[in-house]
Formats: C-alpha cells, structure tokens, sequence
C-alpha cells in the first residue's frame, strides 16, 4: 500500500527549511508527498537578505478545495511546522478534521513550533489555538522542552517532571510525544542533550501501556537551520516503519540526523577555512548528500527505557 503525506509547511528557493527539509527524505523512504508551501522565500531568514510571499488561509483553502474537487484528498499522514498566523492556523485545524473525518487511521504529525530556551520566536496569540486546536487533533507530536512547558503550563527541571509533562500531553491527545530536546544534564557528560520520548500503546484488552524512553545526542557546535523539520519528517517515516517500537523509531531518527550534521559541519569547515565561523549559506544541509544515510542509517545512538507500565 502505498503512503501519502500532505505536509504544510514553508517552502525556501535555497536551502534546507520546512517542507524542502521534510520532502526529500520521507520520497526517499518510500513515502509519497503532497506539499503545501504556507511561505515561498529566496531562502531562510537567518541569511542577511530574504525576500518572499506568504500564503493566506484563503489561498491554503482554495488549494485544498482543488484536491478535493478531484477527490484526491485521502491521506495516511499530515505534518505540519512553522506557522505565525492564527488564521492559516485555524484553517489548518479544519482542513484536519475533515481529512481525519474521511480517513479515521490517519496520522498527524504535529511540530508546534513555538520557540526555544525560554522566548517565543511566534506571537503568543498562537499558544491558545495550538493548546486548545491544534495539539488535541495531533497523533505524533514533537515539541522541544520550551514549547512542551508552554502546553502543559508546567516547567522541566527533572527527569521526572519531563515524564509528568508528556503523561500531560498525552491527556490533550498524541499517542506519541517526543521532546526534541531539553535542558536536562546528560548523564554522559555536556557534550550531550537528552531528548525524550513516551508512547501509548492500547493493548487488545482495551488497557493503556507505555513506554518511555530517553537518548543522548551529541551536541554539536553550530546553528543549523531546518533540523527540526528534517527531525519531525524522520520521526514519521520511523514510526511508520516501528510503529509500536519508539525506541528503534528514535534511534533511527537521531541517526539520521547526526550523519547529516556532521556532513554538514565538516563541508561548512572546509568552506569557510581554519578559524572562520561558517554563514548561513554554508551551513546549509547536505540532505542531497546523505541519501544513503537516510535510508540505511548506522545507528550511532542507544535510547534507554526509562519505564514501561501498564494503566
């Protein structure tokens, strides 16, 4: 059977964001992609210089009348980004309901993309419509630390309370919940950020399990861009491919992602020579470059289970 995603999210002419991180890797592991562009820029808006147009939630409802019209608006998977407009928002919302409405199995794949270490980089207006809209529609959901407080009104400062935080986030409604990353002291030392994860899994005789897992990623000294579009991407082809196995599924994923930061890092090194901070446009993806990986990934990561327990 084959599997079709509709993923709403920017599109760049140059580079590596949103739905230009996202498509390639999910075609490349068999997925079919239907994309949305919610913005076109020249590229994205860490360079010095963008220029662009953004997609109205008019525009993005005539678009999905068309698909409709066709009837050709079945989908397996939705995912979805970036986006700093509440009435684009609401119509994603809508567009949804309907969608799930046609296809009850379908999985949506939600990055509520808020902010980071402590500043909300979209205007807070956008809190409630995620808290309330968005986040009980999501199946999959992959906040970092910052936005998982944010929805659950909760801070991290324990491993515990990252437990407590995502059993919180499952009540709004994701089966799944990774947190990305978070502020938490690796057990490995600093070079590492610990990253999250708890599934529920609904067992034949109707009772609740879960599993919970943790996973030490090597950090890495540089801003990149598009890591947690590509991140969430992954995640949904993973966890199709385990989708009881959240261990394996973020094993993959984190792999994944550091063989292409590290092809990354390096060329952006050469590029710019000894001692010189690479630009933005150096520190560009090699998504290209690390199909192989994307498809077969050397799993460089283990993730422990913190629990599993039946309720």
């Amino acid at each position: 059977m084959e599997c079709r995603v509709l993923s709403i999210q920017s599109h760049v002419v140059r580079g590596y964001v949103g739905n230009k991180s996202a498509t390639f890797p999910l075609q490349v592991l068999g997925f079919e992609v239907d994309s949305i562009n919610s913005v076109q820029f020249s590229n994205h808006t860490g360079y010095a210089h963008w220029k662009g147009q953004v997609l109205t939630a008019e525009e993005l409802n005539e678009l999905y009348e068309g698909i409709k019209l066709n009837k050709v608006n079945h989908y397996d998977y939705i995912l979805t980004g970036y986006s700093r407009d509440t009435s684009f928002l609401e119509m994603v919302v809508d567009i949804i309901k309907e969608l799930k409405e046609a296809n009850p199995s379908l999985v949506y794949v939600c990055d509520p993309v808020m902010g980071d270490h402590g500043a909300m980089y979209v205007p807070e207006y956008l809190l409630p419509v995620y808290r309330d809209k968005v986040v009980p529609l999501a199946d999959i959901l992959t906040p970092n630390q910052f936005e998982a407080e944010l929805l659950t009104g909760r801070k991290i400062t324990t491993e515990e309370d990252a437990v407590e935080v995502m059993d919180l986030l499952h009540k709004m409604g994701p089966k799944t919940v990774v947190l990305t990353s978070s502020d938490l002291p690796s057990k490995r030392g600093d070079q590492f950020l610990v990253a999250l994860g708890s599934q529920t899994i609904v067992k034949p005789d109707g009772t609740n399990t879960s599993q919970k897992i943790c996973i030490d990623i090597p950090k890495v000294d540089a801003v990149f861009v598009g890591t947690g579009d590509l991140f969430a991407a992954l995640l949904l082809a993973w966890t199709h491919h385990h989708p009881k196995d959240l261990k394996a599924a973020c094993e993959k994923t984190v792999s994944v992602m550091h063989h292409v930061i590290k092809r990354t890092i390096t060329y952006a090194h050469e590029l710019a020579g000894p001692g010189k901070r690479p630009s933005p446009a150096q520190l560009e993806l090699r998504m290209v470059q690390s199909k192989a990986d994307i498809e077969n990934p050397a799993i460089v990561v283990e993730a422990k289970v913190l629990q599993k327990s039946s309720h």
